[in-house]
């Protein structure tokens, strides 16, 4: 099953060519990543890894909600890959790869994740 969250541009997203500056997307990202966990098991993650491609210019456009999708691709005893893709105009804008990693912040390493984690995030699991 895929995550679906809407975000929206801000004001301060673009720059003078009044295309989304590439950091501010990926706080887009960013939030729809928080919106998966929601306080729900699985939400003592830190990010490894960020791997994105821009494939084609995100435009700022006043009072357009756009939608974040995302889903697990991987999904390991300790960490898991997410898949999201931002698209305007119906074309991905934005692909991105993200190896988040369960984390014990008390002991400041990571850990494996829970019964109650695991069915969690499987619930996102696309092959």
């Amino acid at each position: 099953m895929r995550h679906e969250h809407r975000v929206q541009l801000r004001w301060s997203d673009p720059d003078m060519l009044g295309h989304v500056n590439h950091a501010r997307a990926l706080a887009l990202l960013e939030d729809a990543r928080l919106a998966m966990g929601d306080g729900r098991p699985g939400g003592a993650l830190i990010l490894a890894r960020l791997e994105a491609d821009y494939l084609r210019q995100l435009y700022y456009r006043v009072n357009e909600p756009l939608t974040v999708s995302s889903w697990v691709t991987r999904l390991g005893t300790k960490s898991f890959t997410l898949r999201q893709e931002l698209a305007q105009d119906g074309e991905v804008a934005i692909r991105a790869d993200i190896v988040l990693v369960i984390f014990d912040f008390d002991a400041n390493t990571s850990r494996a994740m829970t019964d109650e984690e695991r069915a969690h995030w499987s619930s996102y699991l696309e092959a």
